[in-house]
């Protein structure tokens, strides 16, 4: 299809809803053939665009080449309809508004999908997860220095696993850069092989009140803290920066990888979107389009990537 027949299509809500999952239409594929105006009404499901335009149309949520390079992104999509079509109408809200309330709609929307059929679908689909050991040590190790604040995300033996206790640890000490004018910086790290591997997976599926849930993850959100002192934070990333081990860090002003740092963000294909506040951090980082893709296929890029897209803004070695 082309871009202006989709246009010509959406002058009306009723036909636009034929371009939704429910009609067998989980995403839209469209060739652009010139400038097209934004129609009255949007289609409810994903728009997958091809053209060479380095501006991507407004219609559009993410822009490709060529057809093959489409077909990644229609797999994810297929896979997880639901979850797809939620992270971009995510997107399209967010991109005109501001962070506080982005992490609100973002919240609102994890918090559903988490009870939503695909979640539940990969919840039953996983291995039986063996119990391990507690540890004694601090989820997130401080130290001050004169006017700096040390942070390290310390669950080495566990990747960093971004878990409840490492929330509240994190708070805590943000909560310190707060409410201290002397200190001038904080500079977050990971002990350990990485950086963070994402949201501790022993703890998924344990919401069982969405509401909940949500006002849970509103009033303590580590995402909002760092938002709301970005010019003061500072983060160093390596190894595998997953999910929350991206989104996190795109809150700071200053963002350094080493050159063995790799992101993804893989929670389209578990049935849900990014959840720690990435469709509030990233989304300006790297725009809309671009965002879309990443997050809907999951896939796996490099430290010269997210350098190139301005998810980092310096490699260190």
């Amino acid at each position: 299809m082309l871009l202006s027949e989709l246009s010509a299509r959406l002058y009306s809500a009723a036909s636009a809803e034929e371009f939704s999952v429910f009609c067998d239409n989980p995403f839209v594929l469209v060739e652009v053939d010139g400038t097209i105006p934004l129609p009255p009404h949007l289609p409810p499901c994903p728009v997958i665009a091809i053209s060479e335009d380095p501006i991507p149309p407004p219609l559009a949520d993410m822009v490709v080449s060529n057809r093959e390079q489409a077909q990644a992104i229609e797999r994810a999509i297929s896979n997880n309809p639901i979850a797809s079509t939620v992270l971009v109408h995510l997107l399209r809200y967010n991109e005109g508004i501001s962070i506080p309330q982005r992490l609100v709609a973002e919240s609102l929307a994890y918090s559903t999908l988490q009870h939503g059929s695909e979640f539940q679908r990969w919840l039953r689909s996983r291995e039986p997860r063996k119990s391990s050991p507690t540890s004694d040590e601090p989820a997130v190790t401080v130290e001050r220095i004169d006017n700096e604040l040390l942070l390290t995300l310390n669950r080495p033996e566990k990747r960093n696993a971004y878990s409840a206790e490492m929330r509240d640890a994190l708070c805590a000490a943000l909560s310190l850069l707060s409410f201290d004018a002397g200190i001038h910086k904080a500079t977050l790290r990971g002990a350990g092989s990485c950086f963070s591997a994402g949201g501790d997976l022993d703890e998924f599926g344990e919401a069982t009140d969405a509401g909940l849930a949500h006002v849970s993850r509103v009033a303590r959100s580590a995402g909002s803290l760092m938002a709301s002192l970005h010019d003061r934070i500072e983060v160093h990333v390596h190894g595998a920066c997953i999910g929350a081990g991206i989104e996190l860090p795109a809150f700071a002003h200053q963002v350094r990888a080493r050159r063995d740092a790799f992101f993804e963000l893989p929670e389209v294909s578990m049935g849900l979107i990014p959840g720690a506040g990435g469709t509030a951090s990233i989304l300006p980082r790297i725009g809309r389009h671009r965002m879309a893709a990443w997050a809907l296929t999951g896939a796996r890029i490099d430290a010269e990537t997210a350098m190139s897209w301005g998810l980092v803004d310096e490699i260190v070695d």
